[in-house]
Formats: C-alpha cells, sequence, structure tokens
C-alpha cells in the first residue's frame, strides 16, 4: 500500500526498514482527524489513564468510578489519554547555497535524504505529510494528507527541487506559522544561512501556533575546518560577489565568527525548544535519522 514505485536515488529500502522499527512521535499533543499514535490535547477512549473528573449531567454512566462513589460518596468520571494522528511538514531549504558540498553530495541532496525517509516513515504509520520548499519565498506548497499517491506528489517535489537564490528563512518561516494552522510537527532542513535573532522570532511564532518544531541544521565538515592553504576566490552561492582572501590571514577571524554564530544558534534553540540536530555532510543520514527518531520515543511521556 505504501510502495512507491518510482526509483528514488535518495531513498534507500533498507535505511527505511531499519529505523521503521522506532516510530516517528511528536512532543506535543496534536489535533487530528483520526486515531493514531500520538497524544491528543483532547480526552478520549484509550487505555492510558488521565485524570479524574467531577461528574457533570449528560456525562456516560459507563464511565462513573463506583469503586470512587463508594469511598467518597461522590461522583467522578475517569478521563482518558485520546490518541489521534500527526501532521508532519516537511521544510525544505532549496537557496543557492544548499548546492554546495564538498563530501561528494551538496547539502540539497542530503536534505533529500533525510526528508523523503522521514516523509515516507510519517507516511506508513497512518500520519499525514507535506512539504514546503523554501527559498526566498514558498517555492513550493503541497498541505499534508494521508495517503500514499500524495507522498508520491510530496517526493516528486524533492526530486525536482533545484538550489538557486538568495534565502529569506526567517520570513518564510512566519508565512508558514500563519499558513499551517492546525498543530504540526514542522521539520525544517537547511543550513541555516540567516541572521541568529531573526530566526529566533520565526521559532517563537511557530511555537506560538502550537507547532511541534524540529530542526536538521546542515554544515559541511569543510565550513567547520576552514582546512584551506591558498589564496583562494570565495563565492557566495546566493547571489553576491565573490571575495579573493588568504586563508590563512583570516583563519582566525573565521573561526571566532563561526563560533559566536554557532553559539547564538544553539542558545536560541534552546530557548524556543527546539529539536535542534546539527549535522554534518559527512555523517550517516541513518545514524542522524535514527538518533532523532529514538530521542522523540525516549521521550514520548515528557508532554
Amino acid at each position: 500500500m505504501f510502495t512507491d514505485r518510482t526509483p528514488r536515488a535518495f531513498l534507500d529500502s533498507g535505511v527505511i526498514a531499519r529505523l521503521a522499527a522506532v516510530p516517528l512521535v511528536s512532543r506535543r499533543p496534536m489535533v487530528g482527524g483520526v486515531s493514531g499514535r500520538h497524544a491528543s490535547p483532547h480526552r478520549g477512549s484509550s487505555v492510558e489513564f488521565a485524570e479524574y473528573r467531577k461528574y457533570v449531567p449528560g456525562d456516560d454512566l459507563r464511565r462513573l468510578d463506583w469503586r470512587v462513589y463508594g469511598r467518597t460518596d461522590r461522583h467522578y468520571v475517569k478521563e482518558y489519554e485520546a490518541d489521534t494522528n500527526l501532521r508532519c511538514c516537511l521544510v525544505v531549504d532549496s537557496s543557492g547555497s544548499m548546492g554546495y558540498g564538498s563530501t561528494g553530495e551538496t547539502r540539497l541532496d542530503y536534505a533529500r535524504r533525510l526528508a523523503g525517509t522521514l516523509g515516507f516513515l510519517a507516511c506508513r504509520q497512518g500520519d499525514a505529510v507535506g512539504i514546503s520548499c523554501v527559498g526566498d519565498r514558498v517555492v513550493r506548497h503541497l498541505p499534508p494528507r494521508r495517503n500514499p499517491a500524495h507522498l508520491r506528489l510530496v517526493l516528486d517535489a524533492l526530486e525536482q527541487l533545484r538550489p538557486q537564490g538568495p534565502t529569506r528563512l526567517p520570513e518564510v518561516l512566519h508565512e508558514l506559522a500563519e499558513t499551517v494552522r492546525q498543530r504540526a510537527l514542522i521539520v525544517i532542513v537547511s543550513d541555516l544561512f540567516a541572521d541568529p535573532e531573526q530566526l529566533a522570532g520565526s521559532f517563537g511564532h511557530l511555537r506560538f501556533r502550537k507547532h511541534d518544531v524540529a530542526v536538521f541544521h546542515l554544515l559541511d565538515p569543510r565550513e567547520l575546518a576552514f582546512d584551506f592553504r591558498r589564496p583562494t576566490r570565495f563565492l557566495d552561492m546566493e547571489g553576491g560577489g565573490p571575495l579573493f582572501a588568504d586563508p590563512l590571514e583570516i583563519a582566525d577571524r573565521y573561526a571566532a565568527a563561526l563560533a559566536a554564530y554557532l553559539g547564538a544558534v544553539q542558545r536560541i534553540m534552546l530557548e524556543q525548544g527546539v529539536d535542534y540536530h546539527r549535522t554534518t555532510l559527512d555523517e550517516s543520514s541513518e545514524r542522524v535519522l535514527a538518533r532523532f527518531l529514538v530521542s522523540r520515543a525516549a521521550g514520548k511521556g515528557l508532554r
């Protein structure tokens, strides 16, 4: 039922089979249309007891706890946790800088593997999946739906995506916070080339809308090491002019600026309660996704 017959270079059936053993769960209660495996803010029918509530006329008498009545001479109703389905919104950065990569694949190639695998896993467990491809605007948007035919459209959008143009990620995230009206798991895959303080405002907006926000921050290992040894012409892949510099002269300033930027991003993610995963392109995407899924499954009870 969930098999996509179109060959996808960024999907590995073996990886999907291994990761399927760990469910994709939300850290926050979701509002869905059908029964599922995720917590809901509403009460309903399940095996997990939530709390007692005083009986009011009109309540189902079958939910009365007669043992409590026998001890207290008062009527109380048992409430249970309701389980519902999840809306998973994949947000993939398609700006020009996502076309860089020194490991044999670009950031966008890596993003395709992360987003495509997560989308497949979510659909496989009965959740709704959608995608927003973003750059200086929302390039393409498919709202979440829970059927295999829609998943094929999501995977097609990932396959057709090309890195180009500047990024306006904070502004686009503000727009998505208003567009995605119901609670959802928002998975952002980006190099986060933006002012950290502006990102803080957009993440705060998403959390205000009660979305569960996860971020995969893609970094190339050469950006971190900055191991250039001879005068180099650096190109701005988002439309700016080239810069000719001697790496040995600017290495210290670059390292300080990078450390300040990464520190600011880390602080903002902690303050905004974002599920943040700093990822380098030389790391196995399967290992990254396994860590992501396991950490969420382990914290499922912490709502």
